[in-house]
């Protein structure tokens, strides 16, 4: 199984995002969320069965902040959810894929992440997410 899970879209100022995509999608966000091993603040609307996830920058240092000083505000990455984490990264890393990181890490919104680069995927940030069970 794979489906779609969200599209993350990196913002300057999440406060101000929140009231443009509530505006545009006509409901608010139902989450926020800060992930603090990755300093991003991130904002979860859901649309339909996929979500769209606002990410803004915790530290100048951070993945989003980089990517909003080299590209501006914008599509960040595509998320899609997998059942098996673990056999999807070794699918696709015997594919060629290069992953970002060796290992699932816990993400927002109750995943485990783990990401392709772009270099692999046509430009694109891909993400893999998998539902962590209720603890």
């Amino acid at each position: 199984m794979i489906r779609l899970e969200h599209i993350g879209i990196a913002v300057r100022d999440l406060e101000d995002a929140n009231t443009l995509f509530a505006r545009l999608l006509g409901r608010e966000h139902y989450k926020v969320e800060e992930v603090a091993s990755e300093h991003v603040k991130t904002s979860f609307f859901q649309v339909g069965e996929s979500k769209v996830e606002l990410l803004e920058a915790t530290h100048p240092d951070s993945a989003i902040a980089k990517y909003l000083e080299k590209k501006g505000e914008g599509i960040h990455h595509i998320a899609f959810e997998v059942a098996d984490i673990h056999a999807e990264m070794a699918r696709l890393q015997a594919e060629g894929f290069q992953l970002l990181n060796a290992a699932p890490k816990r993400g927002a919104d109750n995943k485990l992440v783990c990401f392709i680069h772009p270099k692999t995927a046509n430009g694109v940030l891909v993400e893999l997410c998998q539902s962590i069970p209720n603890e």
